[in-house]
């Protein structure tokens, strides 16, 4: 019980620095924190460091990971320390080769109900973030390798980095994985957010992806496209809603389409509303709902109710 107290005391007092101006004795108290055994305590102050962009206490972000990264999981249960220092050092724009290399390739299994579990994906994604934030020679690397990881969060983490990297050299690997499909749905719908984020020329291959026959294929395709927010992804998706007659898939079509929030989406789908049979208009309606919030469109989407068949 007295250790318990004692913890919760060293928390509420670092606690009690985010609301306070953060002096050179807040300082000092973090930079103790941050070498406290106590990895509770020392995600703590990582958190606060990060959120207060104090780069002066960069190295001892780095000490810290390194002196938690060669002891065992018990000593960072859930890896929880090692991911707050890391996205540290992250906010902080830091070059530390020496955390995000070794990070990236980091794995922690910890004992769980019937066997093991890896609790370091998420530091994982956090470190390849840190690789291409700091345009890291083998950041590349790393990432091809994470897109093969065996948990889905740091697949996940590799697709959105290299999506962040923002150079078009990332797309062919975002190609191949889309291509070999994963057993995640949502690591290839990252996929292809983030080639359409990249490459001018994805739109035609994303769409492709409509008429696999796979519904979770199809639904992680038609959102991306809404998501992208291209022009021309209109045509794709109208094209395919008025081809299909499948109703989920058909109410997924119009979402994406209401996704896009161009005046030529909306504009679709108001004559959904007014023209089309019930069924289709009250899914069109479903759709726009996302406008609610916005009194000039909903005020159209509720004169199109008006006049609907």
């Amino acid at each position: 019980m007295p250790k318990a107290t004692s913890l919760e005391t060293q928390l509420a007092a670092l606690n009690a620095l985010r609301a306070a101006p953060l002096t050179v004795e807040a300082g000092e108290q973090l930079r103790r924190a941050l070498a406290n055994k106590n990895s509770h305590i020392t995600a703590a102050a990582a958190e606060i460091v990060g959120e207060n962009e104090l780069l002066d206490l960069e190295p001892d972000l780095v000490q810290a990971f390194t002196a938690l990264l060669g002891q065992p999981a018990k000593a960072d249960p859930g890896c929880r320390a090692k991911r707050a220092l890391a996205d540290a050092l992250y906010r902080l724009d830091s070059a530390a080769e020496s955390v995000f290399l070794p990070g990236v390739r980091h794995v922690q299994m910890e004992p769980t109900w019937g066997g093991q579990a890896d609790t370091a994906a998420a530091l994982r994604g956090a470190c390849a973030l840190g690789l291409v934030r700091m345009h890291h020679p083998h950041a590349l690397l790393e990432l091809a390798r994470l897109l093969a990881d065996p948990e889905s969060d740091a697949r996940i983490a590799a697709v959105r980095a290299l999506g962040y990297a923002g150079d078009p050299a990332c797309a062919p690997l975002l190609r191949f994985k889309s291509l070999i499909g994963d057993e995640r749905p949502e690591v290839v719908y990252e996929c292809f957010l983030a080639l359409l984020k990249l490459d001018a020329a994805a739109l035609p291959f994303v769409a492709d992806f409509l008429k696999t026959g796979d519904p979770a294929l199809t639904e992680s395709a038609a959102l991306a496209l809404g998501e992208s927010r291209q022009e021309a992804a209109l045509a794709i998706l109208c094209a395919a809603w008025e081809n299909t007659f499948e109703a989920e898939l058909r109410r997924t079509l119009l979402l994406a389409i209401a996704t896009l929030r161009t005046e030529a989406a909306i504009g679709y789908l108001l004559d959904i509303v007014r023209e089309e049979a019930r069924v289709h208009a009250e899914a069109a309606l479903d759709a726009l709902k996302m406008y609610q919030s916005d009194p000039a469109i909903w005020r159209r989407v509720t004169q199109a109710r008006a006049l609907a068949k």
